[in-house]
């Protein structure tokens, strides 16, 4: 019976669903007919597979061809699925034999000399083909890919003349290394706190952040130091683990974009212009890529200006803020995508840049750019703090050499391990219930409640309040939340402090 079965793995977001390829070869007038849901770019390899199939020596058998690509109902796009329909097709006309495709999944796209070319998004493929311990056949120019995964079955290709001797059993093709140790730790090139002249609260804020993956809001004029300040986070922040990187490097591979070796470890730090629509922040298109926020995905997204967005921009991150992924609806599929991710702002307290005696635009004006950022936006944000001007003299006056990046990261850390310890995460992550059991005097919460009540915020900046104040402990190695820390939390409310004096103007 002249049919052959081939798998092989589709796209779907962040996951690779496995693809049964079935070529069926019958008597008739000669035709390639291609079903399962073939997007364009799929009914496109009828012309590919059988150039690279004449021009690499074989023979393009002259009968009625179909081939399936299974289950029907799911899209199928890219240039992936050209060396699978090669495979079956060589197979179901005898020219290579049946049994040796049993446990191999193959992917890849054919040049029409029969070479075999690199694909975007393999990473997921090569991981679940680990699952599931399956052979896995893939291009030379993936290896990168596959040394990431650190898979000790994948066999890489160049020429369809290749994976013809190696299932008749005359070479053996590349495989790769025995473990990814040669990824190196990501190099210290990120700026060092150091650098920053100034700016106390601001930096003591950011150590804040990044001890609890707060969300963070510098509110300051031009010039002072806002966006210095938020690229210096990854600093403080500890690398990821291998776990952790896999996932960050498959979010990576499906946008189509390289994951250097040297960075594989290194939290992503993204920071989108204010022009950037809607899409390209949440993700999403004709075929649903990742946007900046699951790009982002473990480590950092910074929005300076963040006034300068659209509005209902912004609020689209209101919710992937809270749950730590964004779910994309088509009509013919719903992707998810990780998108749990770190939010550092910057932003001026005015169209004109100053505030107060210094502004050149008057109270109304300032309440009509502020309320660009909605109430429940703001509501995000753990902390707000001020980012002044410097006081004279203080650019020439003899400092000394600030705190480094490396002793504040140690800090950073400590609090961290602190956390993981008492409640298996970070202190953002906790819930309410986990809140009261985190070191609180009943006397400090009445304090907190009085203070938000005062302040007129919501409830979910009672809640905020708690986890900031938490972390200051963690910071001070306090097994409790002590009174000072509270105040000290309330004291990074900057944006509630101006939209205050406004209302009183």
């Amino acid at each position: 019976m002249a049919i052959a079965r081939v798998a092989t793995r589709a796209a779907n977001g962040v996951d690779a669903p496995q693809v049964w390829v079935e070529a069926h070869l019958s008597n008739g007038l000669p035709a390639f007919t291609l079903v399962g849901l073939p997007e364009t770019s799929v009914r496109e390899a009828r012309e590919r597979v059988r150039s690279a199939i004449i021009n690499a020596g074989f023979e393009f058998p002259m009968r009625r061809i179909t081939i399936n690509l299974a289950p029907a109902d799911l899209p199928k796009q890219g240039g992936r699925y050209d060396l699978p329909i090669a495979i079956g097709i060589l197979a179901a006309s005898g020219q290579l034999p049946i049994k040796a495709l049993e446990g191999l999944e193959f992917v890849g796209e054919l040049a029409l000399t029969g070479e075999i070319r690199g694909c975007n998004g393999l990473l997921p493929v090569i991981i679940e083909a680990r699952k599931i311990a399956a052979g896995l056949v893939m291009p030379q120019a993936n290896r990168t890919d596959a040394e990431l995964v650190g898979y000790q079955q994948v066999y890489l290709a160049a020429h369809l003349q290749h994976i013809a001797a190696f299932l008749h059993g005359q070479q053996t093709l590349p495989n790769i290394h025995d473990s990814p140790s040669w990824i190196t730790p990501p190099p210290a090139n990120v700026g060092c706190m150091s650098e920053v002249i100034g700016q106390y609260q601001a930096k003591q804020a950011l150590e804040i952040a990044a001890a609890g993956n707060h969300n963070l809001l510098f509110l300051g004029p031009p010039g002072t130091g806002k966006s210095m300040l938020a690229s210096r986070i990854l600093s403080l922040l500890p690398p990821l683990d291998y776990e952790e990187a896999l996932q960050v490097s498959a979010i990576h591979s499906v946008a189509g974009m390289h994951v250097e070796p040297q960075q594989f470890y290194q939290r992503p730090f993204r920071s989108p212009h204010h022009t950037s629509s809607a899409v390209s922040l949440v993700g999403g298109g004709a075929i649903p890529k990742p946007g900046e926020i699951s790009l982002a995905h473990l480590g950092v997204l910074f929005l300076d200006e963040i006034a300068e967005f659209p509005r209902k921009v912004l609020d689209c991150l209101r919710e992937p803020m809270e749950t730590g992924e964004v779910i994309i609806s088509r009509a013919a599929a719903k992707l998810k995508f990780n998108a749990k991710f770190q939010l550092i702002a910057a932003m001026n307290p005015s169209p004109c840049g100053d505030s107060g005696p210094e502004s050149r635009a008057t109270p109304e004006q300032i309440r009509r750019y502020l309320s660009r950022l909605s109430g429940p936006f703001i509501d995000r944000f753990d902390l707000t703090v001020e980012v002044p001007k410097l006081p004279p003299g203080t650019l020439t006056a003899d400092s000394g050499d600030g705190e480094t990046s490396a002793s504040i990261a140690k800090r950073v850390a400590q609090a961290r391990q602190q956390q993981l310890q008492r409640a298996g995460k970070l202190n953002s992550e906790l819930s309410g219930s986990e809140l009261k059991q985190s070191g609180f005097a009943p006397a400090d919460l009445v304090f907190l409640e009085q203070s938000v009540t005062k302040l007129g915020l919501s409830v979910r900046s009672f809640h905020r309040l708690q986890r900031v104040a938490r972390t200051i402990a963690d910071l001070a190695q306090s097994p409790n939340v002590e009174r000072r820390h509270i105040a000290q939390a309330l004291g990074y409310r900057a944006m509630d402090r101006l939209l205050a004096n406004l209302s009183r103007q």
